[in-house]
């Protein structure tokens, strides 16, 4: 069965950090570009960051870089972002995704997961 399970989300204050995982089973992780992605209330789904499947090259949205660095372990299948020095306007359900390229756009994926809530708050 094809799965994208996300788990690290929480509460953390301003200049926190987190780190979310993303562990991929039912398909074949090695060939997919990797990409998180969040939403916040009231505001539409935006791309944060992206890994290629061969090369491992990543890819940031403006907003997260230098705070955010996105992980692969093909041999986990399973991908990591860490996230520092956060900021209340990070708040927002993350979300990893696969797709055949690494785009920080989510049409362009085809294999979603549930979520992970993070909260940025003093």
């Amino acid at each position: 069965q094809l799965q994208l399970v996300e788990s690290g989300g929480g509460s953390v204050q301003p200049g926190g950090s987190l780190r979310l995982s993303c562990a991929a089973s039912g398909f074949n992780f090695d060939n997919y570009g990797i990409g998180w992605f969040r939403q916040a209330p009231g505001k539409e789904r935006e791309g944060v960051s992206c890994v290629s499947s061969v090369k491992g090259t990543t890819y940031y949205a403006d907003s997260v870089k230098g705070r955010f660095t996105i992980s692969r372990d093909n041999a986990k299948n399973t991908v990591y972002l860490q996230m520092n020095n956060l900021k209340p306007e990070d708040t927002a359900n993350y979300y990893c995704a696969a797709g055949p390229l690494a785009i920080l756009l989510a049409d362009a994926m085809y294999y979603w997961g549930k979520g992970t809530l993070v909260t940025v708050s003093s």
